[in-house]
Protein backbone atom coordinates (compact mmCIF):
# COMPACT_ATOMS: atom_id res chain seq x y z
CA UNK A 1 0.00 0.00 0.00
CA UNK A 2 1.34 3.38 -0.70
CA UNK A 3 -0.02 6.54 0.78
CA UNK A 4 0.00 10.00 -0.37
CA UNK A 5 -0.47 13.05 1.10
CA UNK A 6 -1.75 16.10 -0.46
CA UNK A 7 -2.30 19.56 0.88
CA UNK A 8 -3.86 21.21 -2.00
CA UNK A 9 -7.45 20.11 -2.52
CA UNK A 10 -7.09 20.54 -6.07
CA UNK A 11 -4.71 18.08 -6.52
CA UNK A 12 -6.12 15.53 -4.19
CA UNK A 13 -9.63 15.30 -6.12
CA UNK A 14 -7.12 15.36 -9.41
CA UNK A 15 -6.18 12.24 -7.68
CA UNK A 16 -9.33 10.78 -5.93
CA UNK A 17 -12.03 12.00 -7.97
CA UNK A 18 -12.76 8.53 -10.17
CA UNK A 19 -12.87 6.74 -7.04
CA UNK A 20 -15.24 9.23 -5.13
CA UNK A 21 -17.49 8.96 -7.66
CA UNK A 22 -17.96 5.72 -7.91
CA UNK A 23 -20.06 5.61 -4.49
CA UNK A 24 -20.62 9.19 -4.28
CA UNK A 25 -22.99 8.71 -1.26
CA UNK A 26 -20.51 6.99 0.42
CA UNK A 27 -18.01 9.82 0.14
CA UNK A 28 -20.57 12.61 0.72
CA UNK A 29 -18.29 13.97 3.67
CA UNK A 30 -14.83 14.38 1.81
CA UNK A 31 -15.87 15.27 -1.50
CA UNK A 32 -18.18 18.15 0.30
CA UNK A 33 -15.47 19.15 2.79
CA UNK A 34 -13.12 19.17 -0.29
CA UNK A 35 -15.30 21.13 -2.73
CA UNK A 36 -15.83 24.04 -0.11
CA UNK A 37 -12.24 24.07 0.70
CA UNK A 38 -11.38 24.73 -3.59
CA UNK A 39 -13.87 27.32 -2.99
CA UNK A 40 -12.92 29.21 0.10
CA UNK A 41 -15.96 27.99 1.80
CA UNK A 42 -14.39 26.23 4.72
CA UNK A 43 -12.80 27.34 7.85
CA UNK A 44 -8.95 27.22 8.41
CA UNK A 45 -7.99 26.20 12.05
CA UNK A 46 -4.37 26.17 13.85
CA UNK A 47 -4.39 22.37 13.27
CA UNK A 48 -2.92 19.73 10.32
CA UNK A 49 -4.61 19.95 7.02
CA UNK A 50 -4.46 17.57 4.51
CA UNK A 51 -5.71 15.19 2.45
CA UNK A 52 -4.59 11.27 1.96
CA UNK A 53 -4.61 8.79 -0.66
CA UNK A 54 -4.36 4.85 -0.55
CA UNK A 55 -2.56 3.14 -3.71
CA UNK A 56 -2.75 -0.32 -4.66
CA UNK A 57 -1.18 -1.09 -7.65
CA UNK A 58 -1.40 2.26 -9.19
CA UNK A 59 -5.00 2.17 -7.81
CA UNK A 60 -6.61 4.22 -5.72
CA UNK A 61 -8.57 2.45 -2.95
CA UNK A 62 -9.01 4.55 -0.15
CA UNK A 63 -9.20 8.21 0.91
CA UNK A 64 -8.73 10.07 3.90
CA UNK A 65 -8.49 14.23 4.85
CA UNK A 66 -7.33 15.97 7.82
CA UNK A 67 -9.90 18.95 7.79
CA UNK A 68 -11.23 19.79 11.00
CA UNK A 69 -10.41 23.42 12.00
CA UNK A 70 -10.90 22.78 15.72
CA UNK A 71 -9.45 20.33 18.56
CA UNK A 72 -8.65 17.61 18.20
CA UNK A 73 -8.48 17.62 14.61
CA UNK A 74 -9.91 14.74 13.56
CA UNK A 75 -9.22 12.68 10.47
CA UNK A 76 -11.64 11.38 8.50
CA UNK A 77 -11.61 7.86 7.03
CA UNK A 78 -13.08 6.08 4.27
CA UNK A 79 -13.29 2.68 3.67
CA UNK A 80 -10.40 1.22 2.76
CA UNK A 81 -8.04 -2.20 3.12
CA UNK A 82 -7.17 -3.19 6.95
CA UNK A 83 -3.45 -2.76 5.55
CA UNK A 84 -4.04 0.89 4.20
CA UNK A 85 -5.66 1.79 7.85
CA UNK A 86 -2.84 0.22 9.85
CA UNK A 87 -0.12 1.94 7.77
CA UNK A 88 -1.82 5.17 8.26
CA UNK A 89 -2.00 5.22 11.81
CA UNK A 90 1.93 4.28 11.32
CA UNK A 91 2.69 7.52 9.52
CA UNK A 92 1.11 9.42 11.33
CA UNK A 93 2.62 8.35 14.33
CA UNK A 94 6.05 8.91 12.32
CA UNK A 95 5.17 12.19 10.93
CA UNK A 96 4.85 13.04 14.47
CA UNK A 97 1.53 14.08 14.22
CA UNK A 98 -0.67 13.39 17.28
CA UNK A 99 -3.88 12.06 16.52
CA UNK A 100 -6.57 11.86 19.01
CA UNK A 101 -9.93 12.10 16.98
CA UNK A 102 -10.82 9.46 14.16
CA UNK A 103 -14.22 9.72 12.72
CA UNK A 104 -15.44 8.03 9.67
CA UNK A 105 -16.66 4.49 8.10
CA UNK A 106 -16.30 1.31 10.15
CA UNK A 107 -13.80 -1.00 10.47
CA UNK A 108 -11.41 1.15 8.94
CA UNK A 109 -12.05 4.06 11.27
CA UNK A 110 -11.78 1.57 14.60
CA UNK A 111 -8.57 0.15 13.17
CA UNK A 112 -6.51 3.22 12.65
CA UNK A 113 -7.75 4.41 16.14
CA UNK A 114 -7.14 0.91 18.00
CA UNK A 115 -3.51 1.23 16.61
CA UNK A 116 -3.11 4.75 17.47
CA UNK A 117 -4.02 3.52 20.95
CA UNK A 118 -1.47 0.70 20.44
CA UNK A 119 1.59 3.23 19.69
CA UNK A 120 0.79 5.98 21.91
CA UNK A 121 0.03 3.65 24.72
CA UNK A 122 -3.38 4.71 25.41
CA UNK A 123 -6.75 3.58 24.89
CA UNK A 124 -9.43 4.59 22.30
CA UNK A 125 -12.98 5.08 23.02
CA UNK A 126 -16.32 5.72 21.08
CA UNK A 127 -17.42 9.28 20.94
CA UNK A 128 -20.38 8.51 18.83
CA UNK A 129 -21.60 6.08 16.42
CA UNK A 130 -23.42 7.31 13.32
CA UNK A 131 -25.56 5.87 10.26
CA UNK A 132 -25.48 7.39 7.09
CA UNK A 133 -28.95 6.80 5.19
CA UNK A 134 -29.66 7.72 1.39
CA UNK A 135 -33.37 8.74 0.38
CA UNK A 136 -34.90 7.38 -3.41
CA UNK A 137 -38.37 7.71 -2.93
CA UNK A 138 -39.89 10.52 -0.17
CA UNK A 139 -42.86 8.99 1.50
CA UNK A 140 -44.68 12.40 2.52
CA UNK A 141 -45.22 13.35 6.03
CA UNK A 142 -47.76 14.00 8.23
CA UNK A 143 -49.14 17.90 7.47
CA UNK A 144 -47.27 20.20 10.01
CA UNK A 145 -48.74 23.76 10.18
CA UNK A 146 -46.98 26.49 8.50
CA UNK A 147 -44.73 26.20 5.68
CA UNK A 148 -40.98 25.76 4.20
CA UNK A 149 -39.27 28.96 3.36
CA UNK A 150 -36.10 29.58 1.91
CA UNK A 151 -33.94 31.25 4.53
CA UNK A 152 -32.82 34.48 3.09
CA UNK A 153 -29.95 37.19 4.41
CA UNK A 154 -32.18 38.30 7.14
CA UNK A 155 -32.77 35.30 8.96
CA UNK A 156 -28.77 35.25 9.06
CA UNK A 157 -28.48 36.41 12.98
CA UNK A 158 -31.20 33.18 13.77
CA UNK A 159 -29.39 30.80 11.63
CA UNK A 160 -26.23 31.13 13.30
CA UNK A 161 -27.70 30.81 16.74
CA UNK A 162 -29.64 27.49 15.61
CA UNK A 163 -26.27 26.43 14.28
CA UNK A 164 -24.40 26.75 17.33
CA UNK A 165 -27.51 25.42 19.23
CA UNK A 166 -27.73 21.84 17.43
CA UNK A 167 -24.39 20.44 18.55
CA UNK A 168 -25.36 20.53 22.32
CA UNK A 169 -29.35 19.42 21.37
CA UNK A 170 -27.70 16.88 19.66
CA UNK A 171 -25.94 15.31 22.34
CA UNK A 172 -28.16 15.80 24.66
CA UNK A 173 -31.27 14.44 22.88
CA UNK A 174 -28.45 10.90 22.50
CA UNK A 175 -27.89 11.33 26.29
CA UNK A 176 -24.64 12.23 26.01
CA UNK A 177 -22.68 15.07 27.51
CA UNK A 178 -20.17 17.30 24.82
CA UNK A 179 -21.15 18.54 21.38
CA UNK A 180 -21.51 16.74 18.39
CA UNK A 181 -18.88 15.71 16.67
CA UNK A 182 -20.23 15.76 13.30
CA UNK A 183 -21.05 19.17 12.20
CA UNK A 184 -18.55 22.22 12.75
CA UNK A 185 -20.10 25.81 13.21
CA UNK A 186 -19.57 27.96 10.27
CA UNK A 187 -18.49 31.74 10.57
CA UNK A 188 -21.20 34.27 10.08
CA UNK A 189 -19.78 35.12 6.49
CA UNK A 190 -19.36 31.16 5.37
CA UNK A 191 -23.39 31.08 6.89
CA UNK A 192 -24.28 34.18 5.00
CA UNK A 193 -22.87 32.55 1.85
CA UNK A 194 -24.90 29.27 2.18
CA UNK A 195 -27.93 31.45 2.44
CA UNK A 196 -27.28 33.42 -0.55
CA UNK A 197 -27.09 30.09 -1.95
CA UNK A 198 -30.29 29.08 -1.32
CA UNK A 199 -29.13 25.94 0.79
CA UNK A 200 -30.57 26.62 4.13
CA UNK A 201 -34.73 26.58 4.75
CA UNK A 202 -36.88 28.15 7.62
CA UNK A 203 -40.01 26.19 8.91
CA UNK A 204 -42.54 29.26 9.24
CA UNK A 205 -45.41 28.40 11.37
CA UNK A 206 -48.99 29.13 10.86
CA UNK A 207 -47.92 32.87 12.51
CA UNK A 208 -45.19 33.09 9.73
CA UNK A 209 -42.71 32.61 12.64
CA UNK A 210 -39.66 30.40 12.17
CA UNK A 211 -40.08 27.59 13.95
CA UNK A 212 -37.56 25.33 12.55
CA UNK A 213 -33.96 24.79 10.19
CA UNK A 214 -32.93 22.57 7.82
CA UNK A 215 -29.90 23.01 5.55
CA UNK A 216 -27.69 21.24 2.72
CA UNK A 217 -24.02 20.53 2.25
CA UNK A 218 -23.25 22.27 -1.28
CA UNK A 219 -23.38 19.10 -4.00
CA UNK A 220 -20.14 17.11 -4.81
CA UNK A 221 -20.89 14.43 -7.64
CA UNK A 222 -24.45 14.72 -7.59
CA UNK A 223 -25.48 14.07 -4.24
CA UNK A 224 -26.59 16.52 -1.39
CA UNK A 225 -26.24 15.80 2.25
CA UNK A 226 -29.15 17.23 4.39
CA UNK A 227 -27.92 18.66 7.63
CA UNK A 228 -28.29 20.35 10.24
CA UNK A 229 -31.58 20.23 10.89
CA UNK A 230 -32.76 21.79 14.30
CA UNK A 231 -35.93 22.20 15.86
CA UNK A 232 -35.97 24.44 19.32
CA UNK A 233 -37.00 22.44 22.51
CA UNK A 234 -40.01 24.49 23.05
CA UNK A 235 -41.08 23.91 19.09
CA UNK A 236 -40.63 20.20 19.32
CA UNK A 237 -43.23 17.25 18.63
CA UNK A 238 -45.24 18.99 16.38
CA UNK A 239 -43.93 17.54 13.09
CA UNK A 240 -41.88 20.60 11.85
CA UNK A 241 -38.81 18.48 11.12
CA UNK A 242 -40.47 15.64 9.46
CA UNK A 243 -42.23 18.21 7.26
CA UNK A 244 -39.09 20.02 6.37
CA UNK A 245 -36.81 16.98 5.47
CA UNK A 246 -39.37 15.82 3.55
CA UNK A 247 -40.13 18.76 1.97
CA UNK A 248 -36.42 19.43 1.32
CA UNK A 249 -35.14 16.00 0.47
CA UNK A 250 -37.94 15.90 -2.50
CA UNK A 251 -36.91 19.33 -4.16
CA UNK A 252 -33.53 17.79 -4.20
CA UNK A 253 -34.67 14.91 -5.83
CA UNK A 254 -36.82 16.53 -8.14
CA UNK A 255 -33.65 18.49 -9.31
CA UNK A 256 -31.68 15.36 -10.19
CA UNK A 257 -29.83 14.55 -7.21
CA UNK A 258 -29.12 11.62 -5.03
CA UNK A 259 -29.74 13.08 -1.22
CA UNK A 260 -28.25 11.50 2.28
CA UNK A 261 -28.02 12.34 5.45
CA UNK A 262 -26.28 11.24 8.82
CA UNK A 263 -28.07 10.09 12.18
CA UNK A 264 -26.64 9.59 15.69
CA UNK A 265 -27.18 5.84 16.69
CA UNK A 266 -27.84 7.18 20.03
CA UNK A 267 -30.87 9.52 18.83
CA UNK A 268 -33.98 7.14 18.28
CA UNK A 269 -36.63 10.11 17.39
CA UNK A 270 -34.14 11.15 14.48
CA UNK A 271 -33.59 7.61 13.15
CA UNK A 272 -37.38 7.02 13.41
CA UNK A 273 -38.12 10.25 11.52
CA UNK A 274 -36.09 9.88 9.13
CA UNK A 275 -36.95 5.89 8.60
CA UNK A 276 -40.66 7.11 8.27
CA UNK A 277 -40.26 9.46 5.00
CA UNK A 278 -38.09 6.83 3.60
CA UNK A 279 -34.56 6.74 4.33
CA UNK A 280 -32.54 3.70 4.62
CA UNK A 281 -29.33 2.96 6.16
CA UNK A 282 -25.96 2.57 3.72
CA UNK A 283 -23.02 2.44 6.50
CA UNK A 284 -22.27 2.39 10.06
CA UNK A 285 -19.75 5.02 10.86
CA UNK A 286 -18.50 6.19 14.30
CA UNK A 287 -16.33 8.95 15.97
CA UNK A 288 -13.62 7.92 17.92
CA UNK A 289 -11.45 9.28 20.66
CA UNK A 290 -7.93 8.24 22.00
CA UNK A 291 -6.53 9.05 25.43
CA UNK A 292 -3.27 9.01 26.38
CA UNK A 293 -2.07 7.83 29.35
CA UNK A 294 -3.37 10.30 32.42
CA UNK A 295 -6.03 11.80 29.99
CA UNK A 296 -9.37 12.35 31.15
CA UNK A 297 -11.50 9.88 29.27
CA UNK A 298 -14.75 10.66 27.07
CA UNK A 299 -17.72 11.36 29.75
CA UNK A 300 -15.50 11.65 32.92
CA UNK A 301 -15.37 14.75 35.00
Amino acid sequence: MDLDFHEDPAAFLDVAGEHLSEDPVLGTVVATVTRRALDGDLARGTGPRWWLTVHDGGRVVGVAMRTAPVPPYPIYVMPMPDAAALALARALHERDEPLLGINGALPAAELVGAETARLVGGEVAVAERMRLHTVTTVVPARAAPGRLQTATSVDLELALRWYLAFDADAAEQAGREGEHQMLEPPEEAILLSRIEQGRVWLWEDEHGEPVHLTAINGPAFGVARIGPVYTPRDRRGRGYASAAVAEVSQLLLDRGLRVCLFTDQANPTSNRIYEAIGYLPVVDMANLVVTTPGATKPGQA
